[in-house]
């Protein structure tokens, strides 16, 4: 008779862990991550997502949040009626949501710091000279004189205050050798 591999033990259900409370946590965790702050702090897992946008004055569905109104008979408009607004418990969550909103929003294009270093030494040697600054030995990928020129404008058009006290600078200089 061969003999057995491995005995394996017979599973005892547990009685006395709280199924109801392991299956509620699971649930929590499996729930999704909420990525705004604000939102997530004032969340309540006890109540549905339709009950937490609502106690934030959030809507769930914007169809029914702003209906469409149909056109209708002038005589008919006795028969609208309005629905009752539902209460607002946490109004600092759609406050701080409109303030975050009218925050200006930050400029997320910038230039490398090459082509700022680039662009100054080309205007503080050359000027205008844009077929000069093509041959000169810190061109060092050969750019033709409208890809400078072009590159020179790039800077002007996002940096307009840096391009004014650079050029400001540069009269200074003259203005001292002189």
């Amino acid at each position: 008779m061969p003999k057995a591999k491995g005995k394996t033990r017979r599973q005892k259900y547990g009685y006395n862990i709280n199924r109801k409370r392991l299956n509620r946590n699971a649930r929590r965790k499996a729930a999704p991550r909420i990525e705004c702050s604000h939102i997530r702090h004032a969340w309540d897992h006890t109540k549905s997502v339709r009950q937490n946008l609502a106690e934030m004055g959030l809507a769930m569905d914007p169809n029914k949040a702003v209906p469409v109104r149909k056109r209708k008979v002038k005589a008919m408009e006795v028969d609208i009626e309005e629905r009752p607004k539902e209460l607002v418990r946490k109004p600092y969550v759609l406050n701080d949501l409109e303030a975050e909103a009218s925050l200006p929003e930050k400029k997320g294009n910038t230039l490398s710091r090459d082509l700022i270093d680039y662009v100054h030494h080309m205007v503080e040697n050359y000027g205008e000279d844009y077929k000069a600054m093509a041959r000169d030995e810190k061109n060092y990928y050969q750019d033709t004189p409208k890809q400078i020129r072009n590159k020179i404008n790039v800077y002007k058009r996002f940096y307009p205050v840096e391009w004014q006290a650079f050029l400001d600078s540069l009269q200074k200089n003259k203005m001292e050798v002189e």
